[in-house]
This record gives C-alpha cells, sequence and structure tokens, in this order.
C-alpha cells in the first residue's frame, strides 16, 4: 500500500505535467551539474579495476523488468560435504567515485536515488548508474564479491569479502523467477534461492525477526485510461530479499569485530505500540491469540486480503524509529540490533541507489584484510547518519506527496460515484475522521463523516467527494 508507486505505462500529459511540478515544488535536484556529468564520463573511461578475475561465476540479477541501475548480483550452489556457497556481488562504485571529487559531492548532496511515479532521480549520473557500474548482463564490471558459506540449515558459517571483476548472464524479473522455480524449470543456481530462501525465513522466524510483506501501488494503463491496483510481493521477492539481509548481517558482524563501521539500527518497539496493534486487529476482525507473537501473527496474513493488508501496514508504524549508528574505536552503540531484523544488520547492497551502502563496503573489505578503513571513509563517518537521516526525510516525503497527487489525478473525474471500502484508521479524538482503503482502484485516503462515528475495521459503501490534483487532496464521506 503505502509503498513506492510503480507506472506501467506512459502517464497522461496532466499527470506527467504535475508530477514535474511536484519536482520544482520539492527543489528535487533532477539534472546533474556539468562538472559532475564531466567527472562521470571519466570515470566510465578509466574505472579503477581489481586484480581479481571472477567473471568465470554464472551470476544472475532478480530485478523489476525495467530496473537497469542493477546493484546485485548473485550465484548459489551446493557445497560439498553440505550446506551452500552464496556468491553475492555487489556494484563497486568506489571504482568510478573519487573521494572529495565532483562526483563525491554531488552524492552526498542527494543521497539516496529519488522515485517517483514516471521516472526516477538517481544519486549518480545513468552512465554510471544503469551502465559501467551497473551489473548489466553481459558486462564485466568491478564489484565487491561476497562469499557466504551457510550450513544445511541455511545459517551462516564463513563471510568474506574483496575486489572482483564479475559479469552477469542474465538478468531475470521476480514474476519470471517465480514461474521457473515453480515450474521446475530453474537451473540449479535459480533453483536453490528457493530452497535458501525458505531456510533463510525459518531462521528468521526462530530469532524473531519480521518481514512484513504490504501490497504496492500500481499505476496499470488499461484501456486508454489508468488505474490504480494493489501488488502483493512473491515468495521470490521475500527470498531474494533473504540473501541481502544475510548480506548485510555478515557485513554488520565484520565492522562490530574490526570496532568501526555504520549500523542500521531499530530499537524495540514500546508496550504501547504493540497494544495499539492489537487494538487494530481486534477492529479490523483479525483474530490475535493471547498465544501468538507479533512475528507468528504478521507471518500468517494473507496481502491480498483487503483487511489483511491494511493490518500489514498498520505494522510499519513500528519501523518508524530505524535510523543509521556509527561507531569507531570498539564504541559500540546502543541498541546495537535492528529489532525487525532480530539482529546486527546494515545497508550495504544498493550502492548505486544508496549513499551510506559505499561505505559500508569499504569498512568491510578493510575489516577482512585486517588495515584501517581509507582516512576518506573514517572522516565521513560520524554525519553519515545525519545525511542519511536527511535523504530518508526526503524520500519519504516524495513517496507520499507522490501517492496523493496520484490518487487525485486518478480519480478528479470521478467525484461522486461510490466505492466498497474498509475503514482502517479513525482518529482518537475525532470519531467522524479517518482513512480508508478502498478495494477498486487501490486507495488509501482521508474520510470524514461529518459529525457521525465511523465503525473501525468495517466494510463500507464510501461516496468520492473531493479528488483535486492541485492540492493533491481527496476525500471521502459515507455514501
Amino acid at each position: 500500500m503505502r509503498r513506492h508507486l510503480h507506472m506501467t505505462g506512459a502517464a497522461e500529459a496532466p499527470l506527467r505535467a504535475a508530477l514535474s511540478a511536484l519536482r520544482t515544488r520539492l527543489d528535487v535536484p533532477v539534472s546533474f551539474p556539468a562538472e559532475v556529468l564531466a567527472e562521470a564520463e571519466s570515470a566510465v573511461r578509466s574505472p579503477r579495476l581489481p586484480d581479481h578475475d571472477a567473471t568465470g561465476i554464472p551470476f544472475f540479477t532478480i530485478d523489476p523488468p525495467t530496473s537497469l541501475d542493477l546493484d546485485q548480483a548473485m550465484h548459489l550452489a551446493r557445497r560439498e560435504g553440505g550446506g551452500f556457497r552464496v556468491h553475492y556481488a555487489i556494484a563497486d562504485v568506489a571504482a568510478f567515485v573519487t573521494p572529495g571529487g565532483a562526483l563525491d559531492a554531488e552524492a552526498r548532496r542527494r543521497v539516496q536515488t529519488l522515485y517517483f511515479p514516471d521516472e526516477k532521480v538517481p544519486l549518480h549520473p545513468p552512465q554510471l548508474s544503469e551502465g559501467a557500474a551497473s551489473l548489466l548482463p553481459g558486462q564485466s564490471a568491478p564489484a565487491l564479491l561476497w562469499r557466504i558459506d551457510l550450513d544445511a540449515e541455511g545459517r551462516a558459517v564463513t563471510a568474506d569479502v574483496r575486489r572482483a571483476l564479475v559479469r552477469s548472464r542474465a538478468k531475470l524479473d521476480y514474476a519470471g523467477a517465480q514461474r521457473r522455480i515453480d515450474d521446475g524449470t530453474a537451473e540449479e543456481p535459480l533453483a536453490l534461492l528457493g530452497d535458501i530462501g525458505r531456510l533463510r525465513e525459518a531462521l528468521e522466524i526462530e530469532r524473531g525477526g519480521i518481514s512484513l510483506n504490504v501490497p504496492e501501488q500500481e499505476i496499470v494503463e488499461r484501456e486508454g485510461t489508468y488505474v490504480l491496483e494493489y501488488r502483493a510481493p512473491l515468495p521470490a521477492d521475500a527470498w531474494n530479499a533473504q540473501i541481502s539481509l544475510l548480506t548485510g548481517m555478515a557485513a554488520a558482524d565484520l565492522m562490530i569485530e574490526a570496532g568501526t563501521g555504520v549500523l542500521r539500527t531499530l530499537p524495540t518497539a514500546p508496550d504501547g505500540a504493540v497494544a495499539r496493534l492489537h487494538r487494530s486487529a481486534k477492529a479490523l476482525h483479525i483474530e490475535w491469540p493471547h498465544h501468538v507473537s507479533y512475528a507468528e501473527l504478521v507471518r500468517s496474513l494473507d496481502p491480498h486480503d483487503a483487511r489483511h493488508a491494511a493490518f500489514l501496514q498498520e505494522c510499519t508504524t513500528l519501523l518508524r524509529g530505524a535510523g543509521y549508528t556509527a561507531f569507531r574505536d570498539g564504541q559500540l552503540p546502543t541498541p546495537l540490533v535492528h529489532a525487525a531484523v532480530a539482529d546486527e544488520y546494515t545497508h550495504c547492497t544498493a550502492p548505486l541507489r544508496r549513499l551510506v551502502d559505499r561505505y559500508a563496503g569499504e569498512l568491510c573489505l578493510a575489516a577482512v584484510a585486517g588495515q584501517s578503513p581509507p582516512e576518506w571513509v573514517t572522516a565521513a563517518l560520524d554525519a553519515l547518519p545525519k545525511e542519511m537521516a536527511e535523504g530518508s526525510r526526503r524520500a519519504n516525503t516524495v513517496e507520499r506527496e507522490c501517492l496523493d497527487l496520484v490518487e487525485a489525478a486518478l480519480l478528479r473525474e470521478r467525484v461522486g460515484e461510490v466505492f466498497d471500502a474498509v475503514v482502517v484508521d479513525v482518529k482518537e479524538h475525532e470519531p467522524d475522521v479517518g482513512t480508508v482503503v478502498l478495494e477498486e482502484p487501490a486507495v488509501v485516503a482521508r474520510i470524514e463523516a461529518d459529525g457521525g462515528e465511523l465503525p473501525l475495521g468495517e466494510r463500507l459503501r464510501v461516496r468520492l467527494t473531493q479528488a483535486d490534483p492541485g492540492t493533491s487532496r481527496v476525500l471521502f464521506a459515507p455514501a
């Protein structure tokens, strides 16, 4: 639901114009300065290539069909004697970006890629992020090559990372990967994604970790017009995420052992927050026995069910305290763990799209080599958490405003129509004001009952009373 909004066709002109105006209003840096582009072109011509050649490993990537900024490629195999070997290649952005240069300064300003429905505003110029630095199929590229050995239960036994030249053989999308795994036509490296993914999910349950399968909203072109639909994640989405989580946990362990690093942390949710979710579950008629843990309940939900999807969205409130914490000289932070991962964890697998990952990668390389991190890394370490927090706030603002704008734009001709919805939230001191989730189209919006009390968790027929793209405002009332 409230996640990145994807557009599957060319949007109509008014919507594109409104999104362009939104970028201007939010002061989003769409174009790159000339000196940044010039430095990028120079880096493409002469990257710092590693000595180790791993192009013989037949890597593959799994990403949305139109993605070109491919951060990760993997190869999965069985180990002699049992267990598995995960080779996970991460784009080596540092092979192209000179510390203190124009590219570096611009990345520090942008912090992360911003996603709009019609286009993205990249962290790095496209000739890098979608070109020379991307792990595109058939292209040799520098990477940070992780090798993580797992036992037969999927537990990490050893992990190391080194610079290497890699070459992806295939670019897969989630639906295609899922289809091959399900019908048995996947070759072993892809088929093992399901085996390892399920083992890692079982270990996540064992340690008390949580992964939320929150549906995404998509703009879909249909019969000459555009509609909003929900897309529930596939199992392959979750299995792919487990490989990234595995690497982020291994990276955190390396940095903690070395005494210097940057972690992604999340405090344990306060008791009041979980109690609030119990009330939401009751209101949405979701059975939550007292002996069932929060993690168990979340895994039992079906994101295709409107009530379950609404509750999963409510669960994201427990993740709002996530942030980045830097440490050095063995002075470990508190909290040390990420409560949703239920382990030490860091972001290190998306350096094309997120600034902190480039630094985490360098810290891990230094830890494995038993060396001090590069000076440019340690000099930036203390400022990184604040920079990433500001970037995250900007990304959240973009996401929220895009959703509001698109919903208003696609509903503007339907004012007065009646829709089926579920009331998913009611203000505590204003019981006539709340939030509804429409079953069709995929809209989450405000509802005002004009003095009447809204039935939290109940299905309701609602009438669209306002849809104004100019103010990005959508409003419903009980029909």
